[in-house]
């Protein structure tokens, strides 16, 4: 198993500086906003979107200051992003914590995830980095469109294969495809690599929510309880594969069950037993397996350094996580 520290190594130091230079972007003149920004900082996780930047930037050229703007850039959209998400999804917690709309109420929620787009829309302004600032708010764009077309499909529940790919491309390959894209830019990469990179960033994203749609049917004790997706309504690649294998009545009554008995565990373990007994869980294991693939098939094309062999791990890690 690839071990975060390990994989770190190369970038130890930058992502020591990134931290002190990204509590500082964070600073505010208004107590209650300097408050909220502490408790965000303090929540961060195992800074994977980072990694990805400055291991990028490390593969393809030199780590330059414009990389810790652009990663500095990606963590204040995505934490945006987040934020209002959780105001969205009237959630109460985040990573175990409780989330901003739990603690200081939506609208105070919905301001300050106004203020982070801002502020990194101001810091790469400011430095006149727009290359980077275009490819984050692109993600930023694709991500709330692939938002908006899974709640357009979830109604219906007709999802095809097709428009599974297309809403996780957007709404989570999109934000690690910005990381490359990013990272190679601010080190100053032809648009050419750039791209490359994006496409690296895209299949490892790919693999990665596809590791996390397998969650749901698994045993293990993770972030999310087995069966939320199925609760939810969210029409994931091994519950797809299940459903175009099925009979006509089969299709049916899961379909039926989804719809109207998703809050019975009962019934949610009917649905997980079938997505098993389909080969459901076996077809979404080969996917992702050739998504990663794929991605490390782009990555073998770059001159081998320190950082090029940890980009390799930390995409592993990403799929191979127990949550």
């Amino acid at each position: 198993m690839n071990n975060i520290e390990e994989i770190q190594a190369p970038i130890r130091q930058e992502m020591a500086d990134f931290e002190i230079k990204f509590r500082d972007s964070m600073k505010s003149n208004v107590m209650l906003l300097d408050k909220i920004m502490n408790f965000i900082v303090k929540r961060k996780g195992k800074q994977v979107r980072p990694m990805f930047v400055f291991l990028t930037a490390g593969t393809v050229g030199t780590i330059s200051e414009a990389t810790y703007r652009g990663a500095a850039l990606i963590e204040l959209l995505h934490t945006a992003t987040l934020v209002h998400d959780d105001v969205v999804d009237a959630s109460n917690y985040r990573r175990g914590f409780f989330s901003i709309n739990a603690l200081w109420k939506n609208k105070i929620a919905v301001l300050v995830g106004d203020y982070l787009l801002s502020k990194g829309m101001l810091l790469s302004v400011e430095n006149e980095d727009f290359d980077l600032l275009k490819i984050v708010s692109t993600a930023v764009r694709e991500i709330i469109e692939g938002e908006l077309l899974q709640a357009e499909k979830a109604r219906r529940l007709d999802i095809t294969e097709e428009v599974y790919y297309e809403v996780i491309r957007q709404k989570t390959a999109s934000l690690i495809n910005s990381c490359c894209g990013v990272g190679a830019s601010s080190a100053g990469a032809d648009v050419k690599t750039v791209e490359k990179m994006r496409l690296f960033g895209e299949k490892v994203g790919i693999a990665f929510q596809i590791k996390d749609d397998l969650f749901d049917y698994g045993d293990a004790e993770i972030g999310k309880p087995v069966g939320i997706d199925i609760k939810e309504k969210k029409m994931t690649l091994p519950l797809i594969y299940a459903l175009n294998q099925a009979t006509w009545r089969d299709k049916r009554r899961i379909i039926y069950i989804i719809k109207n008995q998703s809050e019975k565990s009962s019934k949610v373990k009917e649905v997980i037993e079938f997505v098993k007994q389909s080969g459901g869980i076996d077809y979404a294991i080969e996917a992702m397996h050739q998504f990663h693939q794929e991605a490390n098939q782009i990555l073998c094309t770059f001159p081998d350094s320190t950082y090029k062999q940890s980009l390799s791990r930390l995409v592993s890690f990403t799929i191979e996580r127990e949550k």
